[in-house]
């Protein structure tokens, strides 16, 4: 599947890894172009442009959401994208954007059903199009809420937006495909895992449905993916303690584990981008590779801790924006040369994403704790010190 150019620089193609075992997916085959070679007697090429990441947290669609699309909708369908606006400016405008879809869709005239088992409306793939994104995880807890029809669904739906998928897969086949994504002149790879499925187990006539975490196969397929060309690679994991705003040691484990790992002196992964906890986490430079534990959920209904008590937090997030820069030798490492969070609010009263550092600039000062919130959570592991700045208003660099 080759998705549509999106943007100045984005395109997506698949590449089949002919000996690699279920890696992740997005969609059919297709051929590997020959790496761009150098512009002509100094010109600038725009195979050696950098480029910006932008990722967000969990798209969880509760019962509340699901009524909001269809008033959206004017009674007909579902519309999400005016709930999405307030990423847009920021997604839109990144060189590659990544979301992570925590739910499977359901049929076409439903039922839809929120939490605990998800049936989400299929509209919701041509709002994240629309708001920009190109590629999102879709291995989550909630993976198999219906099954291998579920998954059907929901990567024919991704598919028929133009949007890459990582992290479920239909077939082995596909199972056995990387996603591979344009950006600035870098092959991307999208890899994706989660925790587990709730307790529903995987089929055992398609173990290659959903992938689950396990470092050794993480690593295998990572370096698949770069065998496959990637120039950078990207893991999202679906792990943590929900409601913890610390990482639990298992995330800590595994992101030194993955990041420590290399392949000829060059990291065997670029960035991790991690999901579930329903918090805003810390980023953290690790081994020298940026780690976001927790990028909380982007949207979701009014959120409910284990005790059952109301929990703002919940409906908190951040933006991970990263800027990739090109190697100064062919085959090194691409470089992240800025690191960037810009934190967002979930307002369950309107059911809108907000852009707080906007919200507040115009007067609504009350926001001013919310963010401060978020931005003690992503800076709590010191990443300041890395260089992890927060970002101001609709996405502008705060220096």
């Amino acid at each position: 599947m080759t998705l549509p150019i999106r943007r100045t620089a984005v395109a997506a193609a698949n590449v089949l890894l002919g000996a690699a075992a279920a890696a992740c997916t997005a969609g059919q085959p297709f051929s590997s172009p020959a790496p761009p070679g150098p512009s002509s007697a100094g010109d600038a090429s725009p195979a050696v442009r950098p480029f910006t990441l932008a990722a967000t947290g969990d798209v969880l669609p509760h019962d509340s959401l699901i009524r909001q699309a269809h008033a959206d909708a004017g009674g007909d369908g579902y519309d999400f994208r005016p709930m999405l606006a307030g990423a847009e400016p920021v997604i839109s405008a990144a060189d590659l954007a990544i979301c992570h879809m925590e739910t499977v869709y359901g049929k076409g005239g439903g039922p839809f059903t929120g939490y605990p088992s998800f049936r989400s409306p299929p509209q919701i793939a041509a709002a994240l199009r629309a708001t920009g994104y190109d590629s999102c995880s879709t291995a989550s807890n909630h993976t198999l809420d219906d099954g291998p029809e579920g998954i059907r669904r929901t990567l024919d739906h991704l598919d028929k937006a133009g949007i890459g998928h990582a992290g479920s897969a239909r077939t082995a086949e596909e199972a056995g495909t990387p996603t591979l994504l344009k950006a600035g002149g870098a092959q991307v790879a999208h890899l994706a895992y989660t925790y587990g499925t709730n307790g529903i187990p995987v089929p055992m006539d398609r173990p290659w449905s959903v992938n689950l975490i396990d470092e050794s196969r993480i690593l295998s397929d990572a370096r698949a993916a770069r065998e496959a060309g990637a120039d950078v690679v990207v893991v999202s994991l679906h792990w943590g303690t929900e409601w913890q705003t610390a990482p639990d040691r298992r995330q800590l484990a595994l992101g030194r584990a993955l990041t420590a790992s290399t392949t000829d002196g060059r990291p065997d992964i670029d960035l991790i981008l991690g999901t579930h906890a329903h918090v805003p986490q810390a980023y953290e430079k690790v081994n020298g590779t940026w780690i976001v534990y927790g990028m909380g959920d982007q949207i979701a209904g009014a959120m409910v801790d284990h005790s059952g008590t109301h929990d703002p937090r919940g409906n908190e997030s951040t933006i991970g924006r990263f800027t990739f820069t090109p190697p100064a030798t062919p085959g090194a490492r691409w470089q992240v040369t800025r690191a960037e969070f810009l934190p967002r609010w979930f307002n369950t009263a309107t059911n809108r994403v907000v852009d707080l550092d906007t919200a507040i600039a115009a007067g609504d000062t009350a926001l001013t704790s919310v963010r401060d919130r978020i931005r003690s959570a992503a800076l709590s592991r010191g990443a300041a010190a890395d260089g992890l700045v927060m970002a101001g208003p609709q996405g502008t660099p705060s220096g």
